[in-house]
């Protein structure tokens, strides 16, 4: 069967965007992906493997370097110490088109994720997860993985790396999480939580280290998940496909909140501009700050932040810009607190 057009591709709101690309990004939409000849090395992305290594062994891990393979999304397939990272990652026209369909990862998030998936990575390495001292300190490894957990805001009894309050979802992040934070150069975790109940799990990794660094792993080849090669679906599949598994978070009455808090009548004619230029000239730093304090799911938060300029502008309300500072306080807190709602009760806005 002959590869799917992108323009036979069921139609969704957010499929629109593939239409922004350049020409030259759009052409790879009917491609399969295993056809791109993606490769780590040589790509962007192999610095910062490179640089990950680097980091272990200026902890003095010197027998542990996970292979890193690209794949469809992050993780490590379930107790292999392997790391899978994006595909879209490694080619300059697929970052540009993950830019327009969702959020590219930039530097500083791309080591976060390494660091973060190579502590799991370590820790099926030397099996860690099966010893009594790592289960009375993260708790049981067994322990059944919900996507929907509800964690608790600003607990001091683990630590903060990833966005949201990601270390509380399941003792394995928990411990990968702890092994980012002691992993990152300049954490300076001993002073940052100095007097957190989280000190005793980095105290733990940081004993680990010393003790593992010069030893063997004890599952030193892992099996990795689905590679590049095998990804037999087009670009404009994978996209549309991950478009439908996203949450959407529905039809929201924001109408009267966005009206008090764009309060600027019509007869105004100085100092004035249409309020949904000013939120999506914002629209990066209020999905991450609103997704790092809360947890909720990125994607969700912005579907979120998208839904709110989308009443702002079917609104069609305006922004004093003398107030601009304001505005933006404003509408931080107001999705903070949606997406809080989100956290306690499952819905954003309830009936």
């Amino acid at each position: 069967m002959p590869p799917r057009r992108p323009d036979l591709l069921p139609f969704s709101p957010a499929m629109a965007n593939f239409e922004r690309s350049p020409e030259e990004v759009q052409e790879i939409l009917s491609k399969p992906i295993q056809q791109l000849g993606l490769k780590l090395e040589g790509s962007p992305l192999e610095r910062f493997v490179q640089q990950l290594y680097k980091e272990l062994d200026r902890k003095g891990i010197k027998q542990f370097r996970p292979k890193c393979y690209l794949t469809d999304e992050w993780g490590c397939p379930n107790m292999e110490p392997v790391i899978g990272i994006p595909f879209y990652l490694a080619d300059p026209k697929l970052q540009r088109l993950e830019a327009d369909m969702n959020d590219i990862e930039d530097a500083k998030q791309i080591m976060m994720y390494l660091r973060h998936e190579a502590g799991h990575a370590f820790n099926y390495a030397y099996a860690l997860f099966r010893t009594k001292e790592w289960s009375d300190l993260f708790g049981p490894f067994r322990r059944p993985y919900r996507d929907n957990y509800k964690p608790v805001p600003f607990s001091r009894q683990f630590v903060r790396h990833m966005e949201g309050w990601y270390a509380q979802k399941h003792p394995d992040e928990d411990f990968a999480e702890t092994f980012a934070v002691w992993l990152t150069p300049r954490s300076n975790w001993r002073k940052r939580y100095k007097d957190w109940g989280a000190m005793k799990k980095l105290q733990y990794m940081d004993r680990i280290g010393r003790r593992m660094g010069n030893t063997l792993p004890v599952v030193e080849h892992g099996l990795t998940d689905i590679t590049v090669d095998e990804m037999d679906q087009t670009v404009g599949e994978f996209y549309q496909r991950a478009l439908e598994q996203q949450l959407s978070p529905g039809e929201l009455p924001l109408e009267t909140d966005l009206r008090d808090i764009f309060n600027v009548s019509r007869r105004r004619r100085k100092n004035v501009r249409p309020a949904v230029d000013l939120l999506r000239a914002n629209r990066k730093v209020l999905i991450d700050k609103v997704n790092y304090w809360t947890g909720v799911q990125r994607p969700l938060v912005k579907k979120l932040v998208e839904t709110i300029e989308t009443k702002v502008s079917d609104l069609g309300l305006r922004a004093d810009t003398q107030f601009d500072r304001d505005y933006l306080t404003e509408i931080s807190v107001y999705a903070t607190a949606l997406a809080m709602n989100y956290i306690a009760r499952g819905k954003f806005i309830l009936p």
